[in-house]
């Protein structure tokens, strides 16, 4: 089953990431995990931001995050079952 990673940078909590990555760990389908740094520094000073499955999610403000890390793993799925169906049908 797809599990979506997802990652957040304790440099950002400034933020208010720490509220939405705590409402994400609640949630036993998504993997989530908490680093010191993420290496996106310029991204992590402007904007509250996560990975999502390797790719980076931002906002302007913590509760659109949320909302556009629902988004980003909707998005991932439906690539890649439209990635399966191409590869089955070759």
């Amino acid at each position: 089953m797809f599990k979506p990673m997802i990652e957040f940078c304790a440099s950002n909590m400034h933020h208010g990431t720490d509220r939405i990555m705590n409402l994400f760990e609640q949630n036993d389908e998504y993997e989530v995990t908490e680093y010191g740094c993420l290496g996106n520094c310029g991204e992590c000073y402007l904007n509250p931001f996560a990975l999502v499955d390797g790719e980076i999610v931002s906002a302007e403000t913590v509760d659109e995050l949320h909302d556009n890390i629902l988004k980003a793993i909707v998005q991932q799925q439906a690539d890649k079952e439209a990635l399966d169906k191409l590869l089955d049908d070759l």
